[in-house]
């Protein structure tokens, strides 16, 4: 199963919580951001319907795949704010 990673750190002056390079709004406090990176979270689990999605390939061509609306992936929240504080 795969495995979502939300890293929240100090960002543009306030807070904010980022997904591989993606960051999200920054928010005025540690706990506003938490609160919203959890929230994120929590909606990863939700479960939505089945559909045929097709995208394409580096090559040029392009892939249909299956993806059910059951396949949730694991999620997890680090907190870099207090690695950094160390």
């Amino acid at each position: 199963m795969a495995l979502v990673t939300y890293h929240l750190d100090e960002h543009d002056g306030g807070y904010a919580y980022r997904s591989g390079d993606v960051w999200s709004e920054t928010f005025p406090t540690h706990d506003n951001a938490l609160a919203a990176a959890r929230s994120a979270a929590e909606r990863q689990q939700l479960e939505g319907s089945d559909a045929e999605i097709s995208f394409q390939l580096s090559d040029g061509s392009w892939k249909t795949e299956h993806a059910s609306g059951g396949d949730r992936p694991d999620t997890e929240i680090v907190d870099d704010t207090k690695a950094s504080s160390k």
